[in-house]
């Protein structure tokens, strides 16, 4: 079976790591790196190339992105009308990922083409938890609860903020599904610490929760890359009542994000043309291998 050629777009924490990813799967062949300035990571394997555009790239089956989330429609719309199946861990939630959907939907269809579009941790991997818990009980209450650890989001939208030069966020559960911003801010020379909050307490990524935010001087004195996270489901199955479900999970962030990146980039060469998250992929078509060698081992 011929290795399917998969660039990775962007060169973060999450790019980095799923560089590794797409290096150690079985089925794929590191195509290339796209990153704004091209620039070669010193410890990347000699011979990938590294380019500023995706489009100087020849004989690329898929993409994933490891960019942020407010620049992932437009980065895979180009690319899926161009015929380049695309993956990405976009983390907008509610009616910004249905409009997501539906704009990555047309272009996709438009390229003959296939994204699989909030494949990371949450949205992905515990938003299919929650459905399978929600089918074993289809009445009761559920929590997520998130962290303690790093939102990569919502450290990008962060740096972001003009007058930031780097900024961390972590994600503190409360219980019960409630939960609290630490942001930790380096500001730029001479820049207005009561305008930098105030424009991060208006971000969406933060408007919905607590949130407290410290000036420091290194954020990297106060980097931890770790999270966690529980899913909790206490309810009814049928007639019978007393059903608790818990899914737990900690790792790395960016490494977790970018494994599930690199296996919903598998299943989005698998499907038919168009968008779909991570709950509507069937999960046989996130593994490398024969479907009827799955359904042996697994079921």
């Amino acid at each position: 079976m011929r290795q399917k050629r998969v660039a990775v777009v962007g060169y973060g924490n999450v790019g980095r790591s799923a560089v590794a990813a797409v290096e150690s799967a079985p089925d794929m062949r590191l195509a290339g790196l796209i990153r704004r300035k091209a620039e070669r990571p010193d410890e990347l394997t000699e011979g990938v190339p590294v380019l500023s555009t995706l489009k100087d790239l020849p004989e690329v089956d898929a993409a994933v992105l490891a960019i942020p989330t407010r620049q992932v429609t437009d980065y895979a719309s180009e690319y899926l009308q161009a015929g380049i199946c695309t993956a990405d861990s976009y983390d907008l939630h509610g009616q910004d990922m249905v409009e997501h959907v539906q704009e990555l939907n047309h272009c996709a269809r438009a390229g003959d083409a296939a994204a699989v579009t909030g494949a990371g941790w949450d949205p992905g991997i515990d938003s299919v938890v929650r459905m399978l818990m929600w089918a074993m009980a289809s009445r009761g209450l559920m929590h997520t609860n998130f962290g303690p650890g790093i939102s990569l989001g919502h450290s990008t939208a962060c740096r972001n903020i003009t007058g930031v030069r780097d900024a961390v966020s972590y994600t503190i559960p409360v219980g019960s599904g409630v939960h609290r911003r630490e942001v930790y801010i380096q500001l730029e020379p001479d820049a207005d610490l009561s305008s930098v909050r105030r424009e991060i307490e208006e971000d969406p990524y933060f408007a919905r929760d607590d949130t407290v935010i410290r000036a420091v001087e290194d954020v990297d004195e106060v980097m931890d890359l770790g999270h966690g996270g529980c899913v909790e489901h206490r309810g009814s199955s049928a007639d019978a009542h007393n059903t608790t479900v818990q899914f737990k999970l900690r790792g790395t962030n960016p490494a977790v994000t970018a494994e599930v990146m690199v296996h919903g980039i598998r299943a989005a060469m698998r499907m038919s043309p168009g968008a779909y998250t991570l709950a509507d992929v069937p999960p046989v078509y996130l593994l490398p291998g024969e479907r009827e060698d799955h359904i042996r081992d697994l079921m």
